[in-house]
């Protein structure tokens, strides 16, 4: 897929998904550094259905299909299996990563947090389909960093069951680690800017 295309697309399939998060998608990136995906399995949706730009607004919404044998299921809990909801609290931030990428934002992607997060149902293993839906309040750019603000709701089977207000992600140009494991400029964490 060329860039353009990329930024164009108004759905993504799983094996898009699997190649940007291999860094494999685009085939005419240049110098540009497109923000990633986690792969599996924190990779957290199986398909992008729907994307949505509009002046400083927008939406993304994912579906995950959900399997018996997940490995969250398997260690959260071994008598009383459940997805654990941060996993869909980051679900919700990587779509926005996502949604910033979409608008050609360059850099490497990072959860800013959220102001709340209200948890009123589960994910069981004989759930079928969760969608994550995020509407963009607000994106914005200056100086070659992006932010994207906006609500998450997480629901299963149709049902709504988490809700996350003000959700934050930050793109940073120049804080990529891709010489991992070596020990280089980025090798270490802290304050993002001092």
């Amino acid at each position: 897929m060329k860039y353009s295309e990329l930024l164009d697309s108004k759905k993504l399939n799983k094996e898009q998904l699997l190649a940007w998060s291999h860094q494999s998608l685009i085939e005419d990136l240049g110098d540009i550094t497109m923000p990633s995906l986690p792969a599996p399995p924190m990779l957290m949706f199986d398909r992008i259905t729907d994307i949505e730009h509009n002046g400083r607004k927008g939406k993304i919404v994912a579906e995950q299909d959900i399997q018996l044998d997940a490995w969250f299921f398997i260690c959260h809990f071994r008598n009383d299996p459940v997805q654990p909801g941060c996993l869909g609290v980051d679900a919700i931030w990587q779509l926005m990563g996502m949604y910033c990428a979409l608008r050609g934002a360059q850099g490497s992607g990072r959860a800013l947090g959220c102001k709340e997060v209200d948890f009123f149902g589960q994910i069981r293993p004989y759930n079928k389909v969760v969608t994550y839906e995020v509407d963009i309040r607000r994106y914005t750019k200056v100086q070659g960093t992006s932010l994207a603000v906006g609500n998450g709701s997480v629901l299963v089977d149709g049902e709504l069951i988490y809700s996350i207000t003000d959700a934050k992600v930050g793109i940073f140009p120049g804080i990529q680690y891709s010489d991992y494991p070596k020990k280089s400029e980025n090798a270490t964490g802290g304050v993002l800017k001092r």
